[in-house]
């Protein structure tokens, strides 16, 4: 039986560009297969599954050689709408899927363009929409209404609802509630010996269990690791951390419990498993107090360190009985009241939709009021797609746009080192939109930190699309700009950067603010993280470990 999708020491290189931006790599897809596509900001993974199709270079013009081949048959035999019956895409970019339709209507057009009687269209939205947990009240709503958590359930749903042979899903839960995040990996990994699934995505905890094998690109796009997941994050998860790629929780307690002398006889994929040989309660009370050390300093190193605030720091924005909505939207929040000091770093937290945009968006000033009051000065924002931020035709010149309009700051030197500091050297010249997700969303917070003009900060889903190592360098910079006394607020899913960054959390839901607390008590308060949709970290079990260690 021939590869359900295979590549042949491919590699491709887009116009005006002189280096490839992918390959030579070569990899597969087996029948049935479930693989995971790793690899940091930038090395080419969403390029590769865009020439799976044909999209590249069929759309997307760019020189591609060596051999990409679908069920045996070479790609470009077919157009790429041809190849539709066999596989389902979902986008990095939830907007590339939609339509702009209703719902229902998105959900149901690609199954209307394969001329499907209408009674089995409506009973395949109808089971889609309850797999993907999409309330039937969104049923009317134009898709362009909805948040971008929003859209990509609506998106992953119109893709799923095809059921191919062969189904390819790029950072399908990035802007996705803990919750439905968990949901959707085990739609996307259900077992199914009829359908082959390549996933890439940085979320792995709750993912990783149910790969059947996972491939790794370094930042040229080469494969440097194919295998099974344990394997590969074991022996080469040093090698992993100096590119920067993503390791689950479990792999980074497994380091330091072997530091220790302590690792689990078997690679382990969750914490629970990198503990189980050290169970407070059946095993041996010498390695547990051996193992103790490794999994505070893990604990430790997941949460925000404790920061001395200054006496009565001034308030930097302030919304008071505050109701918002997005623009020409109906209201969504009622009745809000938020502060937010000098040199402080709020979490935003809630499920999709709840409101978490529209109010940073408030908070930061650039979105009206319906009704009550905002005093403070105006904030910068960083979008949740980066692209929207954006108004220069060079990655120099949206720098030059960001700092003050003459002064030494705008000398070339110094948009150099703002470049490499973000890890954007050699991009000077390209336009903002040719660069991948990762390094837009670098160029987003780049150009936002460039200067002091804003005092307060929002930033929207900020490590979307961030590799490891960029993620680990955006915790340094917003604890930095704290420390120079500018407000920040950060909208959201990811519970372990919440935990890791944010000493003050809020929690948005049922229209209005649910709790406003400090983020470990937060995360500890199961019935509230259930009610609005939100899941504990990762490290958690970790935790709750040291509390029956301390008890024995």
């Amino acid at each position: 039986m021939p590869e359900a999708a295979e590549w042949r020491g491919v590699s491709v290189r887009y116009p005006f560009v002189r280096s490839a931006a992918v390959g030579p790599a070569s990899l597969s897809v087996r029948p049935g297969e479930r693989v995971l596509l790793l690899g940091p900001s930038g090395s080419g993974k969403s390029t590769l599954l865009l020439t799976l199709t044909g999209l590249i270079p069929e759309s997307i013009p760019a020189v591609v050689e060596g051999d990409v081949r679908l069920f045996g048959a070479d790609v470009a035999t077919r157009k790429p709408w041809g190849w539709a019956p066999e596989v389902a895409q979902y986008f990095q970019d939830a907007d590339q899927t939609l339509c702009g339709m209703r719902v229902e209507d998105e959900i149901g057009f690609a199954l209307e363009n394969q001329a499907l009687p209408e009674d089995g269209i409506a009973e395949r939205i109808a089971d889609a929409m309850q797999r993907v947990g999409i309330p039937e009240g969104w049923r009317s709503r134009p898709s362009s209404s909805l948040s971008g958590g929003e859209k990509q359930l609506v998106a992953l749903a119109a893709t799923l609802v095809q059921n191919p042979p062969l189904f390819i899903a790029d950072e399908p839960t990035a802007h996705l509630a803990p919750q439905a995040a968990n949901r959707l990996h085990a739609l996307l990994t259900e077992h199914d010996g009829s359908r082959s699934v390549l996933i890439v995505d940085h979320r792995l905890d709750g993912l990783i269990q149910a790969i059947d094998r996972m491939v790794v690109l370094d930042r040229s796009g080469t494969v440097i690791a194919d295998g099974e997941p344990r394997t590969i994050f074991r022996e080469k998860r040093e090698h992993l951390a100096e590119l920067g790629i993503w390791r689950p929780a479990a792999s980074l307690l497994d380091a330091r419990l072997a530091e220790a002398g302590m690792a689990p006889p078997v690679a382990p994929l969750s914490v629970e498993e990198a503990l189980a040989h050290v169970d407070p309660d059946t095993a041996n009370q010498d390695d547990v107090r051996k193992a103790r050390p490794s999994v505070k300093a893990f604990v430790v190193a997941c949460a925000a360190p404790a920061v001395a605030a200054a006496h009565d720091p001034p308030v930097v924005a302030r919304l008071m009985k505050a109701d918002c909505a997005p623009f020409l939207g109906p209201t969504v929040l009622r009745g809000i009241d938020l502060a937010i000091r000098a040199g402080e770093v709020v979490g935003i937290l809630g499920a999709n939709g709840a409101g978490k945009s529209t109010l940073g968006l408030c908070l930061s000033g650039l979105l009206p009021l319906k009704s009550g009051r905002r005093t403070g000065a105006p904030g910068g924002y960083a979008f949740q797609r980066p692209e929207n931020q954006f108004t220069a035709g060079t990655v120099r010149d949206e720098i030059l746009a960001a700092l003050p309009k003459s002064g030494a700051d705008r000398s070339s030197p110094r948009v150099a080192d703002i470049l490499a500091s973000w890890d954007l050297a050699g991009f000077e010249n390209r336009h903002p939109f040719e660069l991948s997700q990762g390094q837009k969303r670098r160029l987003a917070l780049a150009s936002l930190t460039a200067s002091d003009r804003w005092p307060l900060l929002v930033l929207d889903e900020p490590t979307a699309g961030l590799d490891a190592r960029s993620a680990s360098d955006l915790v340094e910079r917003v604890g930095a700009l704290s420390r120079k006394g500018r407000a920040i607020a950060v909208i959201t899913h990811d519970m372990d950067l919440a935990l890791r960054l944010c000493p003050r959390a809020i929690v948005v839901g049922e229209g209005a603010i649910l709790a406003d607390a400090p983020t470990g008590e937060l995360m500890s308060d199961a019935p509230l993280l259930a009610r609005a949709g939100l899941a504990e970290p990762s490290c958690a079990p970790a935790m709750r470990w040291l509390r029956r260690a301390a008890a024995c």
